[in-house]
């Protein structure tokens, strides 16, 4: 007996509906619709509002404390170099955890109810509409939770004077990474480093969906393997 294909009804809210997909979810996922008014994700006023986060609110919220952080490694008696130095590592580090997630967590492939249900809310909501303000950056509300166990990580493998100034460091990493994935998709750079990463995202967007990983650089797409193909190299082929 063969299933009758299941189609999603846009005007309906998306999230409980895209696990019966099944196998066709990859393909549909992948189908952007680059219009700016994103869909709704859940009949609950309560949960749909978690969903919708402003751009700005991530500075505002986090910057406050990656200042914190890093002033308790200061009281700690550490200098200015070495503070520098811990905020720069823990950037450095952020940006191997934002090619990691996006590329192993954001891209797996899923066929399940509940594994597509689960795509569609951490990245697949985000590739179908990829011009939703609302939803470019990470609520609030689940970052505090993820930063529960980073900061456990952390502190298992540093030092007390060091764990927060680390912690600081890829918090701000983070904070500079969906600031620019917001700027990327909505604003309008004319030259330099900022139009070639907006050109470069979108690639990944609505060209090449399995390269071109990095969001605040193309450095470990480079690193391993992912940076996409040129189109005139491409056409050569």
């Amino acid at each position: 007996m063969v299933a009758q294909e299941f189609t999603v009804d846009l005007n309906k809210a998306l999230v409980f509906q895209v696990g019966h997909l099944g196998e066709a979810y990859e393909e549909w996922v992948h189908q952007p619709i680059p219009t700016r008014e994103g869909p709704r994700f859940f009949e609950s006023d309560f949960w749909e509002f978690l969903t919708r986060t402003v751009w700005w609110a991530i500075p505002v919220i986090w910057l406050p404390v990656v200042f914190y952080c890093i002033s308790l490694s200061v009281r700690m008696g550490h200098t200015f170099l070495e503070i520098a130095e811990m905020v720069v590592f823990g950037i450095f580090v952020w940006t191997l955890m934002e090619y990691t997630l996006h590329r192993f967590l954001f891209h797996i492939k899923t066929k399940s109810y509940w594994g597509n249900t689960f795509h569609y809310l951490i990245h697949g909501c985000h590739h179908k509409h990829p011009m939703d303000g609302l939803r470019l950056v990470f609520p609030p509300a689940a970052t505090a939770v993820l930063c529960i166990p980073l900061w456990n990580f952390i502190k298992l493998l540093a030092t007390p004077s060091t764990t927060p100034a680390l912690f600081g460091g890829g918090l701000l990493g983070y904070v500079m990474y969906d600031c620019t994935h917001y700027y990327l998709h909505h604003g309008q750079p004319s030259s330099g480093v900022p139009k070639h990463l907006k050109k470069y995202h979108l690639n990944h967007h609505f060209r090449i969906q399995d390269k071109g990983f990095g969001i605040t650089s193309s450095l470990w797409d480079r690193v391993f393997g992912t940076l996409p193909q040129r189109k005139s190299a491409s056409k050569k082929k």
